[in-house]
């Protein structure tokens, strides 16, 4: 099984059309079998397209907002089916990015969706506020495991700190419902690898493994390169200015044998498309 998580930064990103084609092809060569997405935008003001209309669509709730015209999703998957390659997929907003998108979360799957769950782990659902966080996951016919993208905020924010979202997330999974296979949390958890006492530490200290200490071949880890979004005012709070960081992760409640790990997308293994590289691993 080959897992693969990135945020998009999508729409925003500079030469977002060129990345994209770049990012098309190389899921074209690599088709992982989960892709978990974060930063997966679409333009507000763009136009609706009904559920029927989208091949391999599964919504997840009954009141999520459309997909629009310009979903960074379902233009992968579109783009990905004109080259024979087909993932079904499922996205979800979580709020207003930018002022102009909704910006949310998507999970693309070689094998068809049986269950699709979101839930809010921020304390404020306010859509307006860039800070609300949601999770979405899925769980694939045939296999009794979940699949989670995750995109938290920041250890030491005074609104919305890492550790309530933490609690909030890993309490939902104390439902039955999860029990039955392993949890995989795939996306950018923006808590460094190297800081101890922080989001990092708490994670594993909760007994979640990273999966790159459990691979048997892995590189640097290094996801993000250059000063980004989100991080300028957690840079100069700490007073390191140091630009690269392991923000991306994809974590497991349970043992697995993990084959490798590597960063993709990060201009040695393909081309950069978005201001963080990905993570791709075999187990």
């Amino acid at each position: 099984m080959k897992l693969l998580t990135l945020n998009t930064h999508s729409l925003e990103e500079p030469d977002y059309a060129k990345k994209t084609e770049k990012f098309i092809e190389m899921l074209e060569k690599e088709q992982p079998d989960i892709i978990a997405l974060q930063e997966v935008n679409q333009t507000i003001r763009e136009n609706e397209i009904p559920d029927i209309m989208l091949d391999g669509y599964i919504r997840c709730g009954t009141f999520n907002r459309p997909v629009r015209q310009d979903n960074h999703a379902r233009y992968v998957v579109e783009e990905l089916r004109k080259r024979n390659v087909y993932y079904y997929w499922t996205w979800t907003s979580a709020k207003i990015g930018y002022g102009k998108y909704d910006e949310g979360m998507a999970l693309l799957s070689k094998k068809p969706i049986k269950r699709a769950q979101e839930f809010l782990i921020s304390k404020g659902d306010d859509y307006e506020n860039w800070k609300t966080r949601k999770t979405l996951g899925i769980q694939v016919e045939g296999c009794k495991d979940w699949f989670f993208t995750v995109h938290m905020g920041w250890w030491n924010d005074e609104e919305e700190p890492f550790t309530d979202q933490w609690k909030c997330m890993s309490h939902t999974f104390d439902d039955s419902m999860y029990q039955e296979g392993s949890i995989w949390l795939m996306g950018d958890f923006n808590s460094q690898a190297d800081v101890r006492g922080e989001g990092y530490d708490l994670i594993r200290n909760a007994g979640w493994k990273d999966t790159y200490l459990l691979a048997d071949e892995k590189d640097s880890g290094i996801t993000v390169a250059e000063e980004i979004d989100g991080w300028r005012k957690e840079d100069k709070r700490s007073g390191v200015y140091k630009n690269e960081k392991r923000l991306d992760y994809i974590f497991v409640n349970k043992p697995e044998c993990v084959k490798s790990s590597k960063v993709i997308c990060n201009g040695d293994h393909y081309p950069v498309v978005s201001d963080h590289y990905g993570v791709e691993i075999t187990v």
